[in-house]
């Protein structure tokens, strides 16, 4: 993201949109390492079963709640957008598990 202008620097919308597109581009590339540790724990973990942890999700929703109350954004928002990524890893770590188990 260094190709871009700090967003208080901004002075246009070419500026803004320009910033906005590289730090999309560095959600994904981020995405894409978070859902890399979904293979690994599919890889890990002995049972199906195990992949579904409500305690564990709601620890990574809180701690993501928490990290946007300290950035002052807004933590509803945030707790929403983090449950939403929370199940589409369960989901995605679950057709993990399911691809390593077709491999037996």
């Amino acid at each position: 993201m260094n190709d871009t202008i700090d967003p208080v620097a901004c002075q246009t919308m070419t500026e803004v949109r320009a910033g906005v597109d590289a730090v999309d581009r560095a959600l994904i590339a981020l995405l894409q390492r978070r859902f890399g540790y979904m293979d690994a724990a599919a890889r890990i973990k002995p049972e199906r079963g195990h992949v579904r942890d409500e305690g564990r999700k709601a620890q990574v929703i809180a701690n993501a709640k928490a990290a946007a109350r300290a950035a002052a954004l807004p933590e509803a928002a945030i707790g929403a957008l983090w449950d939403q990524l929370v199940e589409a890893s369960i989901a995605y770590e679950l057709e993990a598990f399911d691809r390593r188990a077709d491999q037996f």
